[in-house]
């Protein structure tokens, strides 16, 4: 029940005609509720419609109550059964009834799907009143899913009730209330909407009805009435609803009304017909026609003894047996990992499961239970248990996995354990699509799970191309599933890059992988060769300046006409060590810039100046530098000299070189030179720093 509120018609403890005392608010619409009220005399409960007063004096709704109150002398199981319709003293008119407690079919729905069997049960039931109120001159023009109670949840008691007034406002319930039209669009006969309502227009609402049900959605009709007209000239579409159910639907909702049956009563004779053991699911269970058939004089029969509002759940049975259920719809779970493999579904026969638990032991290595799979009529598709057979077949490389099928809907998720592995599986199942003519929806995510950085330093190396390129942002030395995966260092040239992209990418799965690494020149890369491995700057640093400013210049981007100044810095606390600099230039040349043929000192006590502990020693300067020292180097930006250089500064305990380098020499010179005094020399380098100079337009 809803909460009370101001505005309510009616109050709970209000007592209406010195009789009905109010309980709770049932339902709300914009004419008017619906209200639980106990009889304070009988002590049963009933459910009480109101208009509100400025539509309890308009002609046209209380024809709507009016009908209603001449079912009151409807005597049947189910249907609703009304007691009066009387009118308070502020004006408000109100229709009782007897309270019906359980779902309407319109909630029910949603909240899951109801069998086939259950869907003509319900049918059965609602033809036996429809016929009990049509043979008192009265159509319903409103019949819908929530018009359709199933009492105490039971589909065998289904209730034909009317509340259209109190819900004409709900999403999805367009009550319509006038003069040619009183109906739901989606639900309404072709011939309602000119106005023109009998039997048959009852009968095809329910068609709608069950169909709606069935597939669990409105029926969507169109939004205009030029979309409503045409949307009612077609039959409503049944693709995927099982016989009977199937016939039933089209059978009550032809769009002609001449081809619907003429009544209820004949409506009804046909589903039993259906019903007998020769025709449709019983049919497919028994492999062919039955015996001891119930003849359609004892159906009849039967029925009428059991009476039209009693028909339970044997009396059911006795025309659809049980013998091998119908699954609407057919569905079948298989999946493979971590937390267990399971197998469950419908199959048709005990081949189709052998074929089914067979695929399913090949994908895993584990046999399912032989009970894992029902045996069930409803088969989408003869095929449909070879083409289940071969999905499954094809998860075998997966590492883990999860199919769902309904009927021909097919939901799958999986982890590959690799790229390669996804990609020859995605292509495997586009070509399983087309012979399937299943409609897949598939997410296979690459793996691994879990990523070792072990497991692409091997193959990085192979990649690295100007000294060893590192991996970061793992976890542990682990990435997960979707961690980034970075790669930083240099390269020789762009081409490089793309190389160690190719190599990881199917190796890295779902995870973002980025490359960082700084692209050089061959030259540079040919230096860093033979540097010694293992040592790192240490206490040497360089620092990067801009022309007479000395503007700190951290990305070491320098532009046409600027003029790279260059500190190397190290601990004051190094005299005696032996410091040596050079600048690997783009052309193909080195520049020994330290010592050189002006400065001859490399014996770090004799050089640049001590501050606060620190020692700077000035190797490139600004131009108007060189008129104080004309030994002093400076270098500036030109469209000749345009790429990257390396400023290199090596500290060593001895003397790098016995003997002073030329002025420049080339590379080639002078990396077999550093690789011939640096052998067996590591202990003796204290530390090497270096700086990439990016000279651009």
């Amino acid at each position: 029940m809803m909460d009370p509120m101001p505005s309510d018609i009616f109050q709970v403890g209000q007592v209406l005609n010195n009789t009905y005392e109010i309980k709770g608010v049932l339902g709300r619409g914009g004419t008017g509720e619906v209200y639980l009220a106990v009889n304070q005399i009988t002590e049963r409960l009933s459910a009480i419609k109101a208009l509100n007063a400025r539509f309890s004096g308009n002609a046209d709704y209380l024809e709507l109550m009016k009908r209603e109150e001449q079912m009151r002398s409807i005597m049947h199981d189910a249907v609703v059964r009304y007691s009066e319709c009387s009118r308070t003293d502020d004006g408000h008119v109100f229709l009782v009834m007897d309270y019906v407690e359980g779902p309407a079919l319109s909630d029910l729905m949603f909240e899951r799907r109801l069998s086939d069997r259950e869907l003509l049960i319900v049918a059965h039931r609602v033809l036996s009143g429809l016929e009990a109120t049509h043979a008192q001159g009265i159509v319903h023009r409103d019949l819908s899913p929530d018009n359709i109670i199933l009492r105490g949840g039971e589909a065998e008691r289904a209730t034909i009730i009317d509340f259209g007034i109190a819900k004409d406002t709900a999403a999805g319930a367009r009550t319509i209330v006038g003069k040619s039209f009183a109906g739901k669009y989606e639900y309404a006969a072709p011939e309602q909407l000119d106005g023109h309502a009998d039997f048959r227009t009852d009968l095809y609402a329910l068609g709608a009805s069950l169909l709606a049900v069935a597939r669990r959605e409105v029926p969507d009709v169109g939004s205009n009435p030029g979309d409503v007209m045409r949307s009612k000239k077609k039959p409503l579409d049944v693709t995927g609803i099982a016989p009977p159910l199937a016939d039933l639907i089209s059978l009550l909702s032809a769009p002609d009304p001449k081809d619907r049956p003429a009544t209820a009563l004949a409506a009804k004779d046909r589903l039993d017909g259906w019903l007998k053991p020769q025709t449709h699911a019983h049919k497919v269970a028994r492999g062919g026609r039955g015996t001891g058939l119930v003849k359609p004089a004892l159906a009849v029969a039967l029925l009428a003894a059991l009476g039209g509002g009693a028909y339970v759940f044997g009396a059911f049975d006795a025309l659809f047996p049980p013998a091998l259920p119908q699954a609407a719809p057919y569905t079948l779970s298989a999946s493979a990992g971590p937390e267990g493999d399971t197998l469950t579904g419908n199959v048709p026969d005990a081949a189709s499961a052998d074929l089914l638990r067979a695929a399913y032991a090949g994908a895993t290595g584990e046999a399912p239970p032989p009970n894992a799979l029902t045996l069930a009529t409803g088969l989408p598709d003869p095929e449909w248990p070879a083409h289940v057979a071969d999905l499954i077949t094809l998860m075998e490389p997966l590492a883990e996995w999860q199919i769902d099928i309904s009927d021909t809907d097919v939901t799958l998720a999986g982890l590959a354990p690799d790229a390669p592995t996804r990609d020859a599986l995605d292509a495997s199942l586009r070509n399983w699509t087309g012979r399937s003519a299943m409609q897949l929806h598939s997410d296979i995510l690459a793996g691994p799970e879990n990523l070792a950085t072990g497991a692409l330093e091997p193959v990085l190396a192979t990649r690295a191309t100007c000294g060893p390129l590192t991996i970061t942002g793992a976890e542990n030395g682990v990435f997960g599933m979707f961690d980034p995966v970075t790669i930083t260092g240099d390269l020789a040239a762009p081409g490089d890059m793309e190389a160690v992209k190719q190599a990881l990418t199917p190796m890295t799965g779902e995870r973002a992988l980025r490359i960082e690494a700084t692209v050089l020149n061959s030259d540079l890369c040919a230096i860093r060769a033979v540097m010694p491995k293992g040592v790192g700057a240490g206490a040497v640093s360089i620092w990067l300046g801009r022309g007479e400013a000395g503007e700190t210049v951290l990305s070491g981007i320098y532009h046409t006409g600027e003029n790279p100044v260059v500190d190397v810095q190290l601990p004051a606390s190094f005299i005696d060590a032996s410091l040596w600099v050079m600048v690997v230039d783009n052309t193909g040349k080195v520049f020994n810039i330290l010592p050189n043929i002006n400065q001859t000192d490399h014996r770090a006590g004799d050089l640049g100046v001590v501050e606060n502990g620190m020692r700077r020693v000035r190797v490139l300067w600004p131009p108007k530098a060189l008129q104080d020292d004309p030994s002093r180097l400076a270098i500036e930006v030109d469209a000749e000299n345009y790429g990257k250089s390396e400023i290199i500064a090596i500290l060593s305990k001895t003397s790098l070189f016995d003997l002073r380098r030329p002025r420049d020499e080339s590379v080639g010179s002078l990396a077999d030179a550093l690789k011939q005094t640096l052998r067996g020399r590591e202990a003796d380098i204290i530390g090497v720093a270096s700086r990439i100079i990016d000279a651009r337009p």
